[in-house]
């Protein structure tokens, strides 16, 4: 019956069981005779069904909480105490940032732990790796934190903070950061991004228009194009850029800095887990 409860949460988050179906690897009448077992042994009906949508009726409502205690308990039984007769597959979801910076170290201290334990990298950027936690489809992310709040199932503990800087190219003149921006051009970190949002919000608190030359959220080719001449950015001190010869001028902002948060993203209803602590030790 495990299967079937996995497959109510699907449709409860997704809304129909085609979209479940898409996320969990099932056909839709897959899904449909999965949740028409669910319904039988429990002898009471979860959903009201209107057109395509599969809306949540208040028994539903109420077995929402329930199947995931249950997945979340039988997880925990699952789990050996003792690291080295870890087994399984862990799906850690991870910005770009991550994946260069603090996961691979990370992973090769979670492998002498846990030799047997399967880690599998999920690449994205924070938003969709929010929705993949949430949605029980990741087990953790490191993403960055978001600008707002959190929905109460799920807990982001804060492993890096990461000043923001303005790089200049080599040829452009001038130290003072705002006047830069004033005048130059201005790569832009993505605005609907979640590091880009801290971007627009210190240029409002600065009340500063900037001339947008490009906008894009990878960190590697924004300085890459500051290389090139195309224009100035605001962006944080994180990367491989960081890890070569630099060729662009990286200017400070002093008492102006701003921080974009690095976070762990798990379920509250996991965070407890064996596996799940030990990676988040393997993070420090």
């Amino acid at each position: 019956m495990l299967r079937e409860l996995k497959t109510f949460l699907a449709v409860a988050r997704h809304g129909t069981f085609a979209a479940a179906g898409l996320h969990i690897g099932l056909t839709q009448s897959a899904v449909s005779a999965q949740i028409r077992n669910l319904e039988q042994a429990l002898g009471v009906r979860l959903f009201d069904r209107t057109g395509r949508q599969a809306i949540l009726n208040p028994a539903g409502q109420r077995a929402v909480p329930l199947a995931e205690e249950m997945l979340a308990t039988f997880q925990r039984m699952a789990v050996s105490e003792a690291a080295g007769e870890y087994r399984g597959e862990l799906k850690i979801g991870a910005v770009a940032t991550a994946q260069t910076g603090l996961l691979p170290h990370a992973l090769v201290r979670l492998r002498q732990q846990a030799p047997g334990l399967e880690p599998k990298l999920v690449p994205g950027v924070s938003l969709n790796l929010l929705s993949q936690v949430d949605a029980g489809e990741v087990d953790l992310a490191i993403m960055i934190k978001p600008p707002f709040e959190l929905p109460k199932e799920l807990s982001a503990q804060v492993i890096r903070r990461e000043p923001f800087v303005l790089i200049v190219p080599l040829t452009v003149d001038g130290d003072e950061p705002l006047q830069l921006l004033a005048e130059q051009p201005h790569v832009r970190y993505d605005r609907n991004s979640f590091g880009g949002r801290l971007v627009t919000r210190f240029l409002r608190e600065q009340r500063l228009e900037v001339r947008v030359a490009l906008e894009l959220d990878e960190l590697d080719a924004i300085v890459k194009m500051v290389e090139c001449g195309l224009g100035v950015s605001l962006l944080p001190k994180a990367g491989l850029w960081l890890e070569q010869p630099l060729k662009v001028r990286v200017i400070e902002l002093a008492e102006l800095t701003f921080y974009r948060e690095l976070v762990l993203l798990q379920r509250y209803s996991q965070r407890g887990l064996p596996i799940q602590q030990m990676f988040a030790s393997c993070l420090q």
